[in-house]
């Protein structure tokens, strides 16, 4: 890729041509590679989840920005160019990229990037392991992510394992339930707790396969503007142990007031550290998670291929 190439959104000849055709495409997200989880195991994540939208027959549309371009479907090669320490990525939400663009910078999408850049290009379906939500003390800091009101105006399906255990999950399913986005439990009634299968909260609705998530999502866009969540709770015999989770969300939302950390910098120390107390075994869950969310993601683009007009 060159410089005759920035400012601009740059499709793989893959996507490109599985768009043109109406072929099943998913987006992935690049923040839980290049941010989210430790090396090596982000790029065998990055592989694995491409794996699972493929052998679903659908395409991955892995998103970055790489010198400056927006690209729909890194390369295994770029992706790995982009994660690397020295290229300092930055973290893009949605208001992010334009600015990236102008600048010619490197940057990891977020849930809010990437399904903005999504239906920019015409992708409807997203993978990712946990939506951004509202913060511990928001009424105080105003701290939520961008996640929520760009799903709340963005007509994407996001297959998700609810939100990440160190947010507030009631008010932002409080927050997701004024924006007007629809959750819907895949084969559950209860809001994953991304670590843990439940977070104890009840859903209204749920579906049992994905022809039936791509129904709900063909007919929900007839009446409203916004995304939709597809809840998928980490299977119950891979979820972190009870007792463990909430030792761990203890020590991680402790260090984090120690250190005062504020904004887009919480999340990353907060999962730093329940990795450190697990000894690394919630960034096991975190991986059987996200690859379990790509192919769900990849079965339902591909159903939505059939039911769509």
């Amino acid at each position: 890729m060159n410089n005759s190439l920035a400012h601009h959104v740059v499709l793989s000849d893959e996507v490109a041509t599985a768009l043109s055709e109406s072929r099943p495409v998913v987006a992935l997200e690049t923040t839980i590679v290049v941010q989210g989880l430790p090396a090596p195991i982000n790029l065998e994540v990055a592989r694995d989840c491409d794996q699972a939208v493929r052998d679903s027959g659908s395409v991955p549309a892995t998103i970055g920005v790489l010198n400056g371009s927006v690209v729909v479907g890194l390369s295994a090669s770029e992706l790995e160019e982009l994660a690397s320490p020295q290229r300092k990525a930055a973290k893009l939400s949605s208001r992010d990229l334009g600015i990236a663009l102008a600048v010619a910078t490197d940057g990891a999408t977020t849930v809010a990037g990437t399904i903005a850049v999504a239906h920019h290009v015409g992708i409807d379906v997203m993978a990712t392991g946990g939506l951004g939500g509202v913060h511990r003390g928001a009424a105080q800091s105003f701290d939520e992510s961008a996640d929520l009101t760009t799903l709340s105006r963005t007509p994407v399906l996001v297959v998700a394992s609810g939100v990440k255990s160190i947010l507030d999950i009631g008010a932002t399913l409080e927050r997701l339930d004024s924006l007007g986005v629809p959750i819907v439990g895949f084969r559950t009634t209860r809001f994953p707790g991304f670590y843990r299968a439940s977070s104890g909260f009840d859903l209204d609705w749920s579906v049992d396969d994905a022809t039936q998530a791509a129904l709900a999502f063909l007919n929900h866009r007839l009446f409203s503007p916004t995304g939709m969540l597809i809840a998928n709770p980490v299977p119950e015999d891979r979820q972190l142990d009870a007792q463990t989770h909430d030792h761990a969300l203890e020590s991680a939302l402790a260090l984090s007031n120690h250190l005062g950390v504020t904004g887009k910098e919480v999340t990353p120390v907060l999962l730093a550290e329940f990795a450190r107390f697990t000894a690394g075994e919630s960034v096991q869950v975190n991986r059987d998670l996200v690859v379990s969310n790509a192919a769900l993601a990849g079965d339902i683009a591909q159903a939505f291929t059939k039911v769509r007009p």
